[in-house]
This record gives structure tokens, sequence and C-alpha cells, in this order.
């Protein structure tokens, strides 16, 4: 079968396209600059408006990745240019299939558990009310989701995703470098909770959706047991062999975090959420605790 991902020459991106060749489907990556190091067939499109590259989707499996990395600071300008590289591939895809005879198989629409906002200890599945904010999460989760909404494909499933760790992503590395520097003690209170998944299993829950027909909709991609931040911070400590940290006050957060052209929400916000559809589902991670999805990333031995 074809498959076709928009925003799919990032880490993830390759990998779940491995992923769909290695199952022996025909692989096209919708890409603005196609580069020589990505060795499936690539299209180039504006990611803004319907060209020749609609024809791509015709009873394909859609997986649209497409959006700039959070990781900047939350100004106003940052936020447009996050919202934007979102809803505008998005509705372009959208348009693209409504013209199409046969429209996409299966839409893969990527989204975020951060559409949650600031949920503190609250335990969240696929059926908790979305938040009104802040801007950089909710703000541009929400019109990114609503922008697909009504999409001309037989089956459309939205994936939540928590924190997708892997080797050589701004989430692990950064965790790793500030512990390796003797920073590894919890941000503020250290109660605020992430919601994570390997990337092994978000791989793997792709493809576990793919094949039940029963679930479409809102699907949380995210690990089953969520960890607040000083015992994720603890875990990194020792997986890392680094002693005792200071805990790292929220205003020192905000000065770092201006320092660094980061949002200091990224570490002050949290979310306690749960793949409750996937659970029902009957899908089973690999890597069901942060300290599991640690050792195959980091590893004990690491220094």
């Amino acid at each position: 079968m074809k498959v076709v991902i928009a925003g799919g020459t990032g880490v993830l991106g390759r990998r779940l396209a491995g992923d769909f060749a290695d199952h022996g489907d025909e692989v096209v990556i919708l890409t603005r600059s196609p580069r020589s190091d990505v060795t499936h067939r690539q299209v180039q499109w504006d990611g803004r408006t319907v060209g020749p590259w609609s024809a791509e989707l015709e009873d394909a499996i859609v997986v649209n990745l497409a959006g700039e990395l959070v990781d900047r600071r939350p100004t106003p300008q940052n936020v447009a240019l996050l919202r934007a590289s979102r809803v505008e591939p998005t509705r372009a895809l959208v348009a693209a299939a409504s013209g199409l005879v046969r429209p996409p198989a299966l839409w893969l629409q990527m989204s975020t558990l951060a559409i949650y906002g600031d949920a503190g200890p609250d335990l969240v599945d696929e059926v908790h009310p979305v938040a009104d904010g802040p801007p950089q999460m909710a703000g541009v989760a929400v019109p990114w989701e609503h922008a697909v909404q009504g999409v001309a494909a037989e089956r459309l499933v939205v994936m939540r995703t928590g924190i997708v760790l892997d080797r050589d992503t701004p989430a692990v590395d950064r965790l790793a470098r500030l512990t390796k520097l003797f920073l590894g003690g919890r941000i503020s209170t250290g109660e605020q909770w992430i919601s994570w998944v390997h990337a092994t299993d978000f791989r793997r829950a792709v493809a576990f959706i793919r094949e039940h027909d029963d679930l479409d909709g809102v699907v949380h991609l995210t690990s089953p047991h969520p960890i607040q931040n000083r015992d994720m911070m603890a875990s990194l400590r020792q997986a890392l062999h680094r002693p005792w940290s200071p805990p790292t006050p929220k205003p020192l957060v905000h000065l770092g975090a201006l320092f660094m052209r980061t949002d200091p929400a990224l570490a002050l916000t949290g979310r306690r959420c749960v793949p409750r559809r996937l659970a029902e589902a009957g899908f089973e991670f690999q890597y069901p605790t942060f300290d599991a999805a640690l050792a195959e990333l980091i590893g004990r031995t690491a220094t």
C-alpha cells in the first residue's frame, strides 16, 4: 500500500518511513526541500496549496507530522509560526483529499497532549476536555486538530502524543546534558506530571492502530505510566551516575529558558495522561516505565 508522510524528514518521520517500507509499503515523503540523504521517494510541495502532489493521496495511508519544533521562546511570532506550520499543511492536505475519487484509507494525524494545557494531578484520558491555553500549547493544538475535522478519509485517527523519547532528539539530549553537568535536580516543586512515550512504542502503536479498524478519533500515544518531574530527574541521575542535585527554583527556570531560547512552561507545566483506548484495544508497551525507556536509551553504563 502507498503511505504518504508529510513532515517525514525528521527523526520520527524517518523511523516511521522505514517501518512502513519494511512492511512492504510504498513510501512517499512530502517535503518542501528534497534531501539527498532520504532514501524514500520524495515529492515536493509548499505545505500550503494544493498541487500535483495531491494525486499521491489517492487510496493511501496519510501520516501528517508536519510542524516546526516546539522548543522555542513563547513569543507571539513563535506561537504564530508553530500554529501556521501545523494548520496550513493540514488544511492543504484536507483540501487535496476532498478532490480525490478514492479518498485516503487511513489518516494518521499527529497532535499533542499539550492540548490539555497544565492539567495538574488529574488523570487525563481521551474524553478529558481540552484547555483554553497557554498559547504555545492548547493555543496551537486546538486549531491544529480543528483543521483536520471533516477530512475525506475512510478512517481518521488523531494521535495525541506525549514527549517522544529517542536518541539524538532535543528532549533526551538536553535532559542528559543538564544531568551530566550536575544540574539534574527537580524543576521547581517537581510535582508536575510528564507524559512521555519511547519512540519504539510510538512506532509500534502506529502499526497497531493501522491493524485495528475500530480505533478512530482521538487516541493517546503515551506511556501508561506518566512520571512526576522529581522522579524523572532522580532516574536520570541514577542512570548517568550523578549525585543528588539541588532543585532549580522557578525564577531560575525562567532565566535559564531565556538563555536557552526555550519556553519555561515546557518544564513548569504537566499532564498526567494515560492511553486508555490503546489499553482497552489490547496494546502492550515494550517500555511502559520511564526507567525501562531510559535503560534502553541511555544505558546503565553511561558516564
